[in-house]
């Protein structure tokens, strides 16, 4: 596989959407998404994922063209419509007006609905804390886990994204699914023809398994057992009821380009420091660092990321054939 600078590799992926039928601006906007997580070591939520997006948008599952549309209807609200598109543009549009509005507001939050995969949705939250602001994403996902104690797929693996900037140096950020794992790992391991460690997932019998494809067919097992499944219960209040999406166990695959479009949710918000009634939080954050940092062995939540982001800038990333 080549090797390409993260730039040439942002057109090459870019090339390919749009050779699919994709428009220019969702194909960057795709594609940066796309090899941003591939350069974090996020691979599940990488360059894996080409091929089953080239494939809902060859069936129309994700209509390549849509271009997202907003309106305001608070002043702290920006509701996005995502119409069946990427969920990368509608994040995008989300990303560049919120900031505006949580500096007026203090606090700033856009529900977005008809969408579909959001990626490493810390990437997301990320760009919030680089405008110096509190950064929250909760996005519900395709059926993947059972309600604890039941056996059929109703919550999906949820992931909920934070970031809060530090002086002079990168945000912290978190991004953790509510399964034991994310799903993106295991869609690389069917792809990469190798087992899964037990205890992630379940076949569709509620058995353990260590096969990607018939954990991909199960349920996942939730992070912190029945804790986990009623925090995914959460978000799907959160990303789906409050904005008017599919829940998980109405939405299509993320896997393939069979159904119809997904149409999940995400509820991004945006919180300013400064709106809190005082300048203490630039400082409470520095102290947090240190009281982490001074430990042996310990480490801020993206610190392993943001090294390998260093090293991909350097290096460039490997792009296979798609």
């Amino acid at each position: 596989m080549p090797t390409l600078p993260l730039p040439t590799a942002i057109d090459h992926v870019a090339d390919v959407f749009v050779a699919a039928g994709v428009s220019q601006p969702n194909a960057l906007s795709v594609a940066r998404a796309l090899v941003s997580a591939e350069a974090d070591g996020l691979k599940g939520h990488g360059l894996s994922r080409v091929p089953t997006y080239l494939a809902m948008v060859r069936t129309g599952k994700i209509d390549g063209k849509a271009t997202p549309e907003a309106s305001q209807p608070r002043p702290s609200v920006l509701a996005i419509d995502a119409r069946n598109g990427f969920a990368y543009p509608a994040i995008d549009l989300a990303l560049a007006r919120l900031p505006e509005i949580a500096s007026t507001q203090g606090i700033a939050i856009a529900p977005v609905r008809n969408s579909s995969h959001c990626g490493a949705a810390g990437l997301h939250v990320e760009k919030l804390a680089d405008a110096g602001l509190v950064g929250l994403l909760f996005a519900n996902t395709p059926g993947a886990m059972a309600p604890w104690g039941g056996s059929k797929p109703v919550f999906g693996t949820n992931p909920i994204a934070f970031a809060a900037p530090l002086e002079g140096r990168p945000p912290v950020v978190i991004d953790m699914a509510l399964s034991k794992v994310a799903r993106g790992p295991i869609v690389a391991a069917r792809q990469k023809g190798e087992p899964i460690p037990e205890g992630w997932a379940l076949d569709v019998d509620g058995k353990p398994t260590t096969d990607p494809a018939k954990a991909i067919a199960g349920t996942m097992v939730p992070l912190g057992d029945a804790k986990g499944a009623t925090l995914a219960m959460m978000v799907e209040i959160l990303a789906a009821a409050l904005v008017g999406a599919h829940f998980a166990y109405e939405a299509s695959s993320f896997l393939d380009g069979e159904g119809g479009p997904p149409k999940t949710g995400q509820l991004i918000m945006a919180i300013d420091p400064s709106a809190m009634g005082g300048t203490w939080f630039a400082e409470r954050m520095t102290s947090l660092a240190a009281a982490i940092e001074t430990q042996a062995g310990a480490r801020l939540p993206g610190a392993r990321r943001m090294a390998l982001r260093l090293k991909a800038a350097q290096d460039g990333v490997s792009i296979a054939d798609f």
